[in-house]
């Protein structure tokens, strides 16, 4: 009953057979190989975008990192959600990266299109002595398991781009919301008005790769000198290349989003029933919930791996403390079903 995180899952066969049959011969290093190339097309293909530039780095820390580097300058501030993974869980490599700062917006893991309005056009007064406007990076999936809905995305690009601001969006589930809203690539980037995703693979079945997918060509030398600084260019890159090949392939990056999903929302259902307390609704493959402590008991007693995020096992068993459940492709109905029956019994 593993529900930590969708980054502690196996990697899916079809991505490791992929990676077996790259593993044949001699190849250009550095991304100079034939099935780079082939995968760098499939994914301008997908998003619809011809004249796209796509980089793959091997963590998302990377990606959006050297993303929001190429979009600002060092003198820049870079607008993000209060619980945003760059401002919580990245360790300032976003700053290091870029040289800018960052700017948090509101006080949860949604950002406020007149909100952020108000936050862009408070910054840049004092000239040459504070921070200028910089990108907007946007979570989607959030820190807190909700989506933002096209409109919503559009909304937000509008406002950034009303002060000359780039949009960054960190797709680290990326496959989650996009399945979640039925949209295609586009729909949920350019079209809305982003200009660079990191498009994920690893929570989502992948070993460990990260797509770059930038919308402005003359961005891409820049991506790929920063790459190589940032020491992220890796010399046999096709096996980073391989990994997203068997993942696009027959859509098994949608195919395996649905399966998150649809798990997160068996066990949601359960949980309800149990009259579990959902801090957010459910809307991808992550729950936030307030459980009594006894029933915290009973599911590490049983072996269950998830965060409780405060509080310890020590106290009144009636106390409501809060966990984050995650829920990967791979997780049987069986060890949901049986996570649910320890939370009624």
């Amino acid at each position: 009953m593993y529900f930590a995180s969708d980054n502690a899952g196996t990697v899916h066969p079809k991505v490791m057979a992929a990676l077996t049959e790259a593993n044949e011969g001699y190849a250009m290093g550095y991304g100079n190989d034939p099935l780079t190339a082939e995968v760098q097309a499939h994914i301008r293909e997908i998003f619809e975008a011809p004249e796209a530039m796509v980089h793959f780095v091997p963590t998302g820390t990377a990606a959006n990192s050297l993303a929001l580097a190429v979009l600002s300058n060092p003198w820049d501030t870079i607008f993000c959600a209060r619980h945003s993974h760059i401002q919580m869980d990245e360790c300032n490599a976003p700053e290091f990266y870029s040289g800018a700062k960052l700017t948090t917006v509101g006080h949860g893991d949604k950002i406020d299109p007149e909100v952020l309005r108000k936050r862009i056009e408070a910054t840049g007064v004092l000239g040459v002595h504070g921070a200028q406007r910089g990108p907007v990076s946007i979570t989607q999936v959030t820190e807190f398991g909700q989506i933002y809905s096209l409109s919503e995305l559009t909304a937000l690009a509008s406002a950034a781009k009303e002060f000359g601001c780039p949009v960054h969006l960190d797709g680290a589930r990326f496959a989650n919301a996009l399945v979640a809203l039925n949209c295609s690539p586009a729909d949920m980037t350019w079209r809305a008005g982003v200009d660079a995703v990191s498009f994920g693979g690893t929570k989502n079945g992948c070993m460990g790769v990260e797509a770059v997918v930038i919308f402005d060509p003359e961005k891409a030398w820049e991506f790929e000198l920063r790459r190589k600084l940032g020491a992220h260019l890796f010399s046999k890159l096709r096996y980073l290349s391989a990994q997203i090949k068997g993942y696009l392939a027959d859509d098994l990056w949608k195919t395996t989003a649905r399966q998150a999903n649809d798990n997160c929302a068996r066990l949601t259902a359960g949980l309800r029933e149990a009259g579990v307390v959902f801090d957010y609704e459910p809307q991808a493959n992550m729950i936030f919930c307030q459980m009594p402590r006894g029933t915290h008991k009973r599911l590490k007693e049983a072996g269950a791996m998830y965060y409780l995020l405060s509080g310890d096992l020590d106290g009144a068993d009636d106390a409501l403390l809060p966990a984050r459940l995650v829920c990967d492709w791979a997780i049987s109905n069986d060890l949901i079903d049986q996570f649910i029956a320890i939370v009624k019994a």
